[in-house]
């Protein structure tokens, strides 16, 4: 089996603002390196974010500042804080509620890394 080839990958976007209403910074989202993505994730205070999920991607969320209320699956809303992580697989329903005066903060990690396509709204338009 051939191990990878070493990198650094210095990919890193500037902030967008996502339809599902989250502010996105890529820190690492490179053909480079197909299996993982690395982004950081700001929810606005009072913001919850369309129902969603990935097609063929597992995501997890490392909670980092502010707190929110997570939505996922049929599983009932669950409370989350800096140092709790969220995993999210593929398929699987999504959203998450900041409840917190200031930003929800958290690293989203999805496994191959993420595509456009793979993204569905399950809202509609």
């Amino acid at each position: 089996m051939n191990a990878p080839a070493p990198a650094i990958l210095m990919a890193r976007s500037a902030e967008f603002f996502t339809a599902e209403l989250c502010h996105i910074t890529e820190l690492s989202n490179s053909p480079a390196d197909e299996a993982l993505l690395v982004a950081l994730a700001r929810v606005g205070p009072g913001v919850t974010t369309r129902w969603h999920r990935l097609r063929g991607i597992d995501e997890r969320y490392v909670i980092l500042a502010g707190h929110g209320v997570m939505e996922l699956g049929g599983l009932p809303p669950q409370a989350v804080a800096p140092g709790d992580v969220v995993v999210i697989p593929a398929g699987c329903r999504q959203r998450i509620t900041n409840d917190s005066a200031g930003d929800l903060l958290f690293h989203a990690l999805c496994t191959p890394r993420f595509r456009p396509e793979a993204y569905e709204d399950l809202e509609g338009t």
